[in-house]
């Protein structure tokens, strides 16, 4: 598996849209400004999400995205699959059937794969937003929890 930037930006844009009060809409703009993201780019990825069912679009001044669920319930592999990227194996290996160490290397792979992406559905936006105030409490930094 190869975290892309897509699947890098689309959990920073949705890591912000947990941080807002009541998770309400925000721009397009105001996520690209606070991540740091080109906001052309990032509006492309917030469709594609929206057409995943991860994130709805509300128009308006008032306007922009919001989370479609709580963070608790959007794991980032519904993230990264919503965006195209893969979480299959990056070469795609039939074992030698007359070789045991070939045989012993793809179970290994494949069960390192099947735990990789059984976290990835594990792991939610919840999790992930706990985590940072985590460090930042750990590194003196004021926290406040939202999520």
């Amino acid at each position: 598996m190869k975290l892309t930037t897509r699947g890098h930006y689309s959990v920073k844009a949705l890591l912000d849209l947990s941080l807002r009060p009541g998770y309400g809409p925000t721009s397009v703009r105001a996520i690209a400004k606070r991540q740091g993201l080109p906001a052309p780019y990032l509006e492309k990825l917030l469709i594609e999400m929206r057409r995943a069912g991860l994130v709805k679009s509300v128009r308006g001044a008032q306007g922009g995205y919001q989370l479609a669920y709580e963070p608790t319930q959007i794991s980032l592999g519904k993230i990264l699959e919503a965006v195209g990227e893969t979480i299959e194996p990056l070469p795609h290996h039939t074992p030698d059937a007359g070789q045991a160490e070939d045989w012993v290397t793809f179970t290994l792979w494949h069960r390192l794969h099947q735990k990789l992406k059984e976290a990835l559905y594990t792991i939610t936006l919840a999790d992930l937003y706990y985590d940072a105030r985590s460090w930042q409490a750990a590194m003196g930094e004021e926290t406040s929890f939202v999520v």
